[in-house]
């Protein structure tokens, strides 16, 4: 995975945001981050071949089983980010505050082309959450917790 798109939409002389790079080895972070920006929504982010994979989660993420969200995914952004708290300046891809509103880690079950499954142990999601490809919408994916007890 590449990270030029992340990098060609921010101006790092102008954004704290880190600039990163791809990272060898096979990490499980785990992370969504609240982001004010033209409009609230919630990042998440799952590290996955030296990157993070990232989606766009409009509603606030699905704490209990039977809520799904539409998301859409975004650019990979490099490990780093997972850790990024902070203002990202007016004027800049996406101007506005970022905190870090769950993390953790992740064990993975599936990760194809239409189907990403994982088992989330962070503090606000823990479970097994699945991610379907939703072909109706450019880029987009269903998110919800999809348990196998109903817990």
């Amino acid at each position: 995975m590449s990270l030029e798109e992340y990098k060609r939409k921010r101006d790092f002389r102008k954004t704290k945001e880190p600039l990163g790079e791809v990272k060898k080895g096979e990490g499980k972070i785990y992370v969504i981050q609240k982001h004010y920006a033209s409009h609230l929504h919630w990042d998440l982010r799952l590290e996955k071949q030296g990157v993070l994979k990232s989606w766009a989660v409009p509603k606030e993420p699905p704490t209990k089983k039977g809520v799904k969200r539409l998301i859409i995914s975004t650019e990979d952004h490099p490990v780093d980010y997972a850790s990024f708290e902070g203002e990202i300046a007016e004027g800049e891809y996406g101007a506005g505050k970022v905190e870090i509103w769950d993390r953790g880690t992740y064990d993975e079950e599936k990760w194809g082309e239409n189907e990403i499954i994982v088992r989330l142990k962070g503090k606000r999601l823990s479970g097994r959450y699945c991610l379907i490809r939703f072909k109706k919408v450019e880029n987009g994916w269903l998110f919800f917790r999809c348990d196998k007890d109903g817990g």
